[in-house]
């Protein structure tokens, strides 16, 4: 439980200080993505490290996160929940941190990471493992989102967007931005 919460206010700590120095502010976004880069980055991690481990992985995935939502624009794809920085990029941080940073005097029934002494068997390992799962996870994806395309389709109208889906799909509205309701 330790390793949980230093690698999320780890995580934390640096992106808004990565936000900071990029953007001139710190966000409250920020705060809340980092604490979740740092409970995803040690989560693979979290029962083969120590504290230490915990503190370096958040560090790293707070910055690397922080950067890599930032990078979704120049890359141009849509990703309006971060799930690509804040859990892709997060995870593979993780199992790599294994490889690293993982210790038999944590866990008995693990093995030693690069850092501990155990050489580089674990850590070739969790970059296979990471190949293997980003394979799969593309493949499924692939099939799942041609199969929406060619079903109901991915994108709405674009006059359905700007009225609002809500509106358009729903015919109400959870938040009223204009000032004009009357409902109460």
């Amino acid at each position: 439980m330790i390793n949980t919460q230093i690698a999320s206010a780890a995580a934390s700590m640096t992106w808004v200080l990565f936000e900071k120095y990029r953007d001139g502010k710190a966000t409250t976004l920020g705060v809340a993505s980092g604490a979740i880069a740092g409970a995803v980055v040690i989560t693979p991690a979290c029962g083969f490290i120590n504290p230490i481990g915990a503190l370096i992985l958040g560090l790293i995935a707070g910055v690397a996160g922080s950067y890599a939502v930032s990078r979704k624009y120049k890359f141009g794809y849509d990703d309006s929940l971060d799930v690509v920085g804040v859990h892709g990029v997060s995870g593979i941080i993780g199992m790599i941190g294994i490889g690293l940073f993982a210790t038999v005097t944590v866990n008995a029934a693990g093995k030693d990471g690069l850092l501990s002494g155990g050489g580089t068997d674990l850590l070739g390992r969790q970059l296979i493992a990471i190949i293997v799962v980003a394979l799969f996870s593309f493949c499924a994806t692939w099939l799942i989102a041609k199969a929406i395309s060619l079903t109901i389709g991915f994108r709405v109208l674009a006059d359905d967007e700007i009225t609002g889906l809500d509106t358009t799909y729903h015919a109400e509205s959870a938040y009223d931005i204009t000032g004009n309701s009357n409902r109460y």
